[in-house]
């Protein structure tokens, strides 16, 4: 976060104050892999270890941690430099790798919201999660949402167990920022996904969806709404889709059955 000066009008009392305020802040991660291959990515000025894993797992250009030979990062020069094992044909998965898939040329033979619903991978946990737990972990996640009530401008991810033990949590200005950020924390951690879900605070359109099924999340939560990209996407994968998820109410567009109510 970072202060700045600002002034506030009330039209309802015609009054203008100076004020200093707290707003997000966004940087550019440059992400270095193999010394060969560079991405950046804006997002907020934290957790740039796990932003990195995470975007190559569900870019498809990273497989396993255990492919990972080092990994640095430097906080002042927003850097992470990333080296690969020698086993790994890095140039190989960079073609076929789903980097700008939010840019998606129009195929006429399709009819899917997503195009890459074809290959999204089939998630086979038999997870089912109490609809309290799930509500419950809302408020876990609100209580460590301090960047958002600060600044008004984060979004928040968190993954959990069944029992509501919370294993990873991110925030970012970017909603697919925090999610990726979770998972690389999460896939760092060993975590094993078949006995997780995801809870997160934006839309949830099918490139989110693709992400989740890439490592096995079989349940994803969202207190805001989800696309029918997402609902599409979720049914081929086989993944409970929720949204809306506020006070005592949630909207289950998909997999009912891993909901106990």
């Amino acid at each position: 976060m970072r202060q700045v000066d600002m002034l506030r009008l009330d039209l309802s009392t015609g009054k203008a104050e100076k004020r200093v305020d707290c707003v997000a802040e966004e940087v550019p991660l440059q992400i270095s892999l193999n010394d060969v291959y560079t991405f950046v990515i804006w997002c907020s000025p934290s957790q740039f270890k796990e932003l990195a894993v995470g975007y190559l797992l569900a870019e498809d250009i990273l497989r396993r941690v255990d492919e990972i030979e080092s990994l640095l990062t430097s906080e002042t020069e927003n850097r992470c430099q990333i080296k690969l094992k020698a086993t790994v044909d890095l140039d190989e998965r960079m073609k076929h790798s789903r980097r700008s898939t939010r840019i998606i040329p129009l195929i006429k033979s399709s009819a899917s919201p997503y195009q890459h619903d074809e290959k999204i991978p089939l998630v086979k946990s038999p997870l089912k999660v109490k609809a309290q737990v799930i509500l419950d972990c809302i408020k876990q996640m609100n209580s460590r949402a301090k960047g958002f009530k600060e600044t008004g401008g984060l979004h928040d991810s968190g993954i959990f167990k069944a029992d509501g033990t919370m294993v990873a949590f991110s925030e970012d200005v970017g909603r697919h920022n925090t999610v990726d950020k979770v998972i690389g924390e999460a896939s760092l951690d060993k975590v094993d996904f078949s006995e997780c879900f995801m809870i997160i605070t934006g839309r949830v359109p099918g490139d989110m969806i693709y992400k989740a099924a890439k490592v096995g999340l079989p349940i994803i939560a969202s207190v805001a709404a989800v696309l029918n990209s997402g609902i599409s996407s979720a049914e081929k994968a086989n993944i409970a889709l929720i949204g809306f998820v506020r006070g005592t109410r949630m909207n289950i567009y998909t997999g009912a059955e891993r909901i106990i109510l």
